[in-house]
């Protein structure tokens, strides 16, 4: 062994220096994070949810320093088109391996469009979506192509877009128009590229967090009245389709994937176990076991949260003001406390309610040092975080996502994303659980669109359960059980093949 070694400098040559090694998107966030965002002409009043969360996963970017906006450029790709809008055509390549990796785990939207590309139950559909363009999504749009539908499609986060993935979509031929790091006057701008074209009239909305349904619903009121449906998956979008509804203005049926089983009990439950631990550890690197935690809200979130901190080994308790999920907490051995009573003693802290000022400033300032603050809830209001911008306090970024939150006697708390979403700003979430998601969205596309006169009428609706069902056999059929006898369905008063459990079911 001793005759094989090699000096040091031949065993471990001098690695490129760090200066040479800039990533674009932490070139974006150190350097350029004060100052101000050009093109912000058009009305930001009509959401705020583009911004409530973005994603810093690892994504191939440009190395070069290119900062020429895409709305500047002139691209085509190899088959002469230039009906989209990204960073980069050239990176085409790397974004087709991303999509291909992401196809291997989903395996119920992969079957779905086998499936069903023969009976094409998408033909004729002109879908225009509003979503995270990520290398999972793309498996989706690709999907809802194969099942024949044409599609436009623009990111629903000005931060979330993989711009590798975005040149692969392009270059098959789909009009996408989105890019890591738009202006919110870009984000808008994209969206009315992505509807505004001559002749195009779109028969269904894909919307995640209802910006793309309110501009179509403001600026293109008559475009509006023709769709023939809208499938929206976020909470936020959900309710603004709810409230629609409720004053009488929303002229066509819309689905909520949002409270379907498959969204409540898998993305939101299962998604967020894993991937809150994912997010702290690649932002903070911190020791679970032995710290003390409080999670805000025990819905499904909440509930996912709880479990992966409790089983790393750390202390949790848990604030809910909805009683039954209060007392589910106490069922699963939580700890039910007020906030006020624990906020000296956390390490951690974690929003999950959906709501706002969760965490306000009073709370803030009576934090330990080095508290970690978080939020997994999908918008940016569930900490106080513009209660922090005041002169006697300083920031100071750490690392990308990372800021500390200095007082003036020194104390500091560590605020992740800004108080966005932890798991899409920091980390990523399971690519699996993504493929359930988007596997309901697609069922939902296909029920809207093939639905007979009158079966839905101007209303916001669950995906029915046989729908739902559908998914799950579409994936676990060769795990389950056999179909029920006809002795045991005539029991149970139920049909044979299912569903198995009522609409109300939660």
């Amino acid at each position: 062994w001793r005759k094989r070694t090699l000096p040091l400098t031949q065993m471990f040559p001098p690695s490129p220096s760090l200066q040479q090694i800039q990533f674009a998107d932490q070139k974006q966030e150190f350097n350029k994070r004060p100052t101000k965002i050009g093109r912000r002409s058009l009305s930001r009043s009509i959401s705020q949810s583009s911004t409530d969360s973005y994603s810093s996963a690892a994504s191939y970017t440009d190395s070069s320093d290119d900062e020429t906006s895409p709305r500047d450029k002139q691209q085509k790709n190899s088959k002469g088109s230039s009906d989209f809008c990204i960073k980069n055509i050239k990176q085409t390549d790397f974004g087709r391996r991303e999509i291909e990796i992401a196809e291997q785990e989903m395996p119920a939207l992969m079957a779905l469009r086998k499936r069903a590309q023969g009976e094409k139950p998408l033909a004729g559909a002109k879908v225009v979506g509003c979503t995270h363009i990520t290398a999972q999504t793309a498996v989706l749009i690709e999907t809802l192509t194969a099942l024949g539908a044409q599609c436009r499609w623009a990111a629903c986060n000005i931060y979330s877009t993989q711009n590798e993935v975005a040149a692969a979509l392009a270059e098959r031929g789909l009009s996408v128009f989105a890019w890591k790091g738009e202006s919110e006057d870009d984000f808008w701008w994209c969206i009315d590229r992505c509807v505004n074209l001559e002749g195009w009239q779109p028969k269904m909305i894909l919307d995640d967090g209802g910006d793309l349904t309110h501009w179509i619903y403001k600026k293109y009121p008559n475009m509006f009245k023709k769709i023939k449906g809208i499938v929206e998956e976020s909470v936020t979008g959900v309710h603004r389709l709810y409230q629609l509804s409720k004053a009488g203005k929303l002229c066509v049926p819309a689905m909520n994937v949002n409270d379907s089983v498959t969204k409540q009990k898998f993305d939101n439950l299962y998604c967020c176990r894993e991937s809150i631990l994912d997010g702290l550890k690649r932002t903070t690197d911190v020791m679970f076991g032995g710290k003390q935690a409080v999670v805000c809200g025990y819905g499904e979130v909440g509930k996912g949260c709880s479990a992966a901190l409790k089983a790393m080994g750390a202390i949790v308790y848990v604030t809910e003001i909805d009683p039954i999920c209060a007392l589910q907490a106490c069922m699963d051995g939580f700890r039910l406390v007020k906030l006020s009573e624990v906020i000296r003693q956390v390490d951690i802290v974690i929003t999950c309610t959906g709501n706002k000022n969760v965490v306000v400033r009073e709370n803030l300032d009576r934090m330990k040092n080095g508290c970690i603050v978080c939020n997994m809830g999908h918008s940016n209001t569930e900490i106080d975080v513009a209660s922090l911008r005041t002169p006697e306090l300083t920031w100071e970024r750490v690392r990308s996502q990372v800021d500390h939150v200095i007082w003036p006697d020194g104390k500091r708390i560590v605020l992740l994303a800004e108080g966005r979403l932890l798991n899409l700003s920091c980390s990523t979430v399971p690519t699996f659980v993504l493929s359930i998601t988007a596997t309901t969205q697609a069922l939902a596309l296909i029920e809207l669109y093939n639905a007979p006169e009158g079966r839905y009428k101007q209303d916001v609706y669950l995906l029915p359960k046989k729908m739902g069902n559908m998914h799950e056999y579409i994936f676990l059929g060769h795990f389950l059980d056999e179909y029920l006898s006809e002795e045991q369905a005539k029991y149970l008063g139920l049909n044979k093949n299912g569903p198995f459990k009522p609409n109300y079911y939660r």
